[in-house]
């Protein structure tokens, strides 16, 4: 069964940034577009970030400006840099098809202190 497995979080600065990265376990990543979400506490999961079939991203207007969604497929990878990062930003951060229909992985975490 397909997972993901995300990474790169940590503690940042208001101001800073982080590249998050998820990795699939099986290189699929030509069938179907591929996003970020994002859970911050309290709230529900939400799609910040889109990558489709032809690489045209998508971003939520939070984050836009700011985020950029990346892929490499022959690596089963795809990527979140994250810049100008602030304390809304914070949450887990998690990788799935758009619409979200794997099992959710683990998640990377991303706290932002002031």
């Amino acid at each position: 069964q397909l997972q993901f497995v995300e990474n790169g979080g940590g503690l940042v600065q208001r101001g800073g940034s982080l590249r998050l990265s998820c990795v699939g376990s099986e290189p699929i990543y030509s069938i179907k577009d591929i996003g970020w979400y994002r859970q911050a506490p309290g709230k529900e999961r939400e799609l910040v970030a889109r990558i489709s079939l032809r690489n045209v991203p998508q971003y939520s207007e939070s984050v836009k400006g700011r985020f950029t969604i990346s892929k490499d497929s022959p690596k089963k990878t795809i990527y979140l840099q994250m810049d100008s990062l602030t304390s809304d930003d914070a949450g887990a951060y998690y990788c799935n098809w758009v619409p979200a229909s794997a099992p959710w992985g683990p998640g990377t975490r991303v706290t932002v202190s002031e």
